[in-house]
C-alpha cells in the first residue's frame, strides 16, 4: 500500500497551530485527533461543520484515523444539508457551536483536554488513493457540486502551493479570513499547515479589528490568506495593521489598483491563486507585476479549439476548465474570462467580468455587480441588470460615468440600488442570490 505521512516537513514537538491560549505542536495535535476519532459515532461521512480552524483540523484527522469522509460544502444552507442527507444518509455533523443542523445527526466537539501528548510515537499515515474529503462547489453558477479528492492529491497540493509561493524554503504562520471548509480556504490554511511546515491561526477573523487582532497573535513571519472581498474592507477601515510579510487572495478577480493598494499599505507581496474546486489550485501570480499565470509544479494544461482542460500533479483526472485561456510558453498563460461570461447583445460582445470590473471602477461605487437574468424581454432581448451598493450616488450619475467607460448597449437596464449584495463568506455572489434578488426587486416590482 503506497501510503504517506498525515502532517510532513515537521517532528512531533514543531508549532502546528496558534490558540488564543498559545501553540499546539503536532504531538497535541495528533493526540486530540486519536482521541476524537474514538469519540465518533459510526457511519462513513463526516460533515465538518467546525468554524474554529483548529477544531476543523482535528474533526479532519479524526475522520481520517476513523475510516470516514470528510464532506465540505462551500455552504451550509437548510437547502444543502437536505441534500447532503439524501446523499450521505450515513452522515454525522461535527460541529463546535450552536447550529442547527436540521434532521441530520450530530456530535459536538468534546472536551479534549483529558488527551496524552506523551503517548504519541509517530505520524500516522494514509493510503495515498483513498478518499479523503469530498469538496463542493460554491453554486456560483448552478447547484453546489461534489468533487471527491484522494489523500495522494491532496498531499501533492499543499506541497505544490508550498514550493510555488517559496514557503517550504521560509515557512509562515497563516492567518486566514476564509472558511476552512471551503476548497481555497482548506487547500491554503489547512493543506499548508499539514504540508507546507506553515503553522495557522486557529480562529476565522471577519471583521478589520479581529483581523489585525490575529495578526497580531502569531509570530513573524505572517501568511493573511484573504479574498479582495475581505482585503478592500479591511484596507477601507483605516485600521493599523501589524506587519504582514506575505498576501494571498483568491475567490474572486483581484484587481491591480486594489493590490497595488494592498502591497503599498502593507509592504507585504500579494500573490493571487487561480483555480477551482473541481481542479484545484493551478496557478499564481503577483498580479502588480502582470498579468500572465504560472503554474504550480507538475501541472499541465492541454486545449482542443477554445476549450481547456487541466491535468497532472495533484490535479484528479482530467478536468475541464470554465475560463478562456491563452497559453504563453514556460507553463504561463492569460485569462480572458469564463465562457458563460460571454454576452452578445445586437452583434457586439464583452464579458460580466469586464462589465464588473468597469462598475466597480466608478468613483462611489462600494460594491457591484451585472446580472444577466434568464427570461427575456417581450421584444427578445435580454436586459442587462446590475446592483449597485452606492451610497453617494444616483442612477442619473451612475449611468453617466458608465457611459465613459462601457459601450451604452451594455448599459444596466435597470440598474437597482441596494444596501449589500448576496455574498457569501468568501465573497464570492452564488447566481442563485442574484437570482432571488432579482426577482424580488425587477420581476415582483419591489423596491
Amino acid at each position: 500500500m503506497n501510503a504517506l505521512p498525515l502532517i510532513s516537513g515537521l517532528d512531533l514537538d514543531g508549532t502546528f497551530a496558534w490558540l488564543p491560549t498559545g501553540p499546539r505542536r503536532v504531538r497535541d495535535f495528533l493526540a486530540d485527533a486519536r482521541a476524537l476519532a474514538e469519540r465518533l459515532p459510526a457511519g462513513g461521512a463526516l460533515l465538518n461543520l467546525c468554524h474554529d480552524r483548529y477544531r476543523f483540523a482535528v474533526g479532519f484527522a479524526a475522520g481520517l484515523l476513523a475510516g470516514k469522509v470528510s464532506l465540505q460544502p462551500a455552504s451550509q444552507s437548510a437547502e444543502t444539508l437536505r441534500r447532503i442527507g439524501d446523499d450521505f444518509p450515513d452522515v454525522v455533523c461535527l460541529c463546535d457551536g450552536d447550529f442547527d443542523t436540521q434532521d441530520l445527526p450530530r456530535c459536538d466537539f468534546p472536551d479534549l483536554s483529558a488527551a496524552d501528548p506523551g503517548q504519541v510515537a509517530d505520524i500516522p499515515r494514509i493510503s495515498s488513493d483513498r478518499v479523503a474529503a469530498i469538496l463542493f462547489t460554491s453554486g456560483s453558477t448552478g447547484l453546489p457540486q461534489p468533487h471527491r479528492k484522494t489523500w495522494g492529491r491532496l498531499v501533492a497540493n499543499g506541497r505544490a502551493e508550498a514550493a510555488a509561493l517559496g514557503l517550504d524554503r521560509t515557512p509562515h504562520v497563516l492567518v486566514g479570513t476564509v472558511p476552512v471548509q471551503h476548497s481555497f480556504g482548506f487547500e491554503s490554511t489547512f493543506l499548508l499547515a499539514l504540508h507546507g511546515r506553515c503553522a495557522f491561526w486557529a480562529g476565522k477573523p471577519f471583521y478589520p479589528q479581529d483581523i489585525a487582532a490575529a495578526l497580531d497573535a502569531v509570530p513573524r513571519p505572517r501568511l493573511l490568506v484573504t479574498t479582495p472581498f475581505h482585503l478592500s474592507t479591511l484596507l477601507a477601515s483605516g485600521i493599523e495593521l501589524p506587519a504582514i510579510d506575505q498576501l494571498l487572495s483568491a475567490t474572486a478577480p483581484l484587481s491591480s489598483t486594489l493590490a497595488a493598494e494592498a502591497e503599498a499599505r502593507s509592504g507585504a507581496p500579494l500573490d493571487e491563486i487561480y483555480g477551482s474546486t473541481e481542479s484545484g489550485q493551478l496557478a499564481h501570480r503577483r498580479t502588480t507585476a502582470g498579468a500572465e499565470w504560472t503554474l504550480l509544479p507538475g501541472i499541465r494544461l492541454e486545449q482542443d479549439a477554445d476549450r481547456t482542460w487541466a491535468c497532472g500533479g495533484h490535479v484528479e483526472g482530467r478536468v475541464p476548465l470554465s475560463d478562456r485561456i491563452e497559453l504563453l510558453p514556460d507553463q504561463r498563460f492569460l485569462l480572458h474570462g469564463r465562457h458563460t461570461d460571454l454576452i452578445n447583445i445586437a452583434g457586439k460582445r464583452t464579458s460580466l467580468a469586464y462589465l464588473n470590473h468597469q462598475i466597480a471602477a466608478v468613483p462611489g461605487v462600494v460594491d457591484a455587480a451585472f446580472f444577466l437574468p434568464d427570461d427575456e424581454a417581450p421584444d427578445g432581448i435580454t436586459r442587462l441588470t446590475a446592483f449597485v451598493v452606492a451610497p453617494t450616488l444616483d442612477s442619473r450619475r451612475l449611468l453617466a460615468a458608465l457611459r465613459q467607460r462601457i459601450d451604452p448597449l451594455f448599459l444596466p437596464r435597470p440598474a437597482i440600488f441596494v444596501d449589500a449584495l448576496p455574498r457569501n463568506s468568501t465573497g464570492k455572489l452564488p447566481r442563485s442570490g442574484l437570482q432571488a434578488l432579482y426577482a424580488q426587486k425587477v420581476q415582483h416590482g419591489g423596491r
